[in-house]
């Protein structure tokens, strides 16, 4: 996901990677748009694993800061329609 994220590669947009927000670490932050990317995986399947999650979305969320989620696997599967998703969010006109 790095491989697309870095060097401005989205409509120009900088990201950084594993970003400290408050008590929580972000895995990719772009702070122009205040965009949260996260990804999921089987780590985040248990009940307090969601729990955990939906506390830290609720955080940034507080904090004005959208969050996207993606499970790892559609990141390997199909990282085209990952990153058609974030430029939507983008609001980025190709």
């Amino acid at each position: 996901m790095w491989t697309f994220l870095q060097r401005s590669q989205i409509g120009g947009r900088k990201f950084r990677r594993q970003h400290s927000i408050g008590p929580y670490v972000v895995d990719f932050y772009c702070p122009a748009e205040r965009l949260a990317i996260e990804l999921d995986g089987a780590a985040h399947d248990s009940d307090t694993a969601q729990i955990r999650d939906l506390a830290r979305t609720r955080f940034l969320e507080s904090a004005r800061i959208r969050v996207l989620r993606f499970e790892n696997r559609h990141v390997f599967e199909n990282i085209e329609g990952v990153i058609a998703e974030i430029e939507r969010e983008l609001n980025i006109k190709e």
